[in-house]
């Protein structure tokens, strides 16, 4: 079971203190007092996935436990719902991005999955997007426009 939040984070194990992860979560997302911050290890990738949930991954966990399945160059993952883009983005073996974007609506979430794309020099149109969640056909199309495939469940 997982869900859709935008409080997580990806730390490097090197820089992790189980002590201090409420801490470094606050660092980058609003937390409420009352949040119960947890952690779980992601070896594959040398880091911790800290997150705030009373009980569910993060769907971030999901996305990149997805990554290491696929066997092109560019990986790309990303999972959509409750107005949270889950989104990772390795190539080869190397991790080049972890993170959740509060995205309203599909619109927004491909905002966030374009920029992050061009931002790291990834070429689209040679690359296959993995979405963990169902697309609707107009989704589903919007997207066959700008990557070379569109794989989802």
């Amino acid at each position: 079971m997982s869900r859709h939040t935008p409080k997580a984070a990806l730390v490097p194990s090197d820089f992790f203190d189980a002590g201090s992860a409420r801490e470094i979560l606050s660092r980058t997302v609003l937390l409420d007092k009352d949040d119960k911050v947890e952690y779980i290890s992601l070896p594959e990738f040398s880091a911790q996935l800290v997150y705030s949930l009373s009980s569910d991954l993060p769907e971030l966990y999901h996305v990149l436990k997805a990554i290491p399945g696929i066997s092109e160059h560019n990986r790309i993952v990303a999972s959509y719902g409750d107005g949270v883009l889950s989104l990772a983005i390795a190539q080869g073996e190397n991790l080049l991005l972890a993170n959740v974007f509060e995205a309203a609506d599909f619109t927004t979430a491909e905002y966030f999955l374009f920029m992050a794309v061009r931002k790291l020099q990834l070429n689209p149109e040679v690359s296959t997007v993995h979405f963990l969640t169902e697309l609707s056909d107009e989704e589903e199309m919007s997207l066959y426009r700008y990557f070379k495939s569109v794989e989802q469940p």
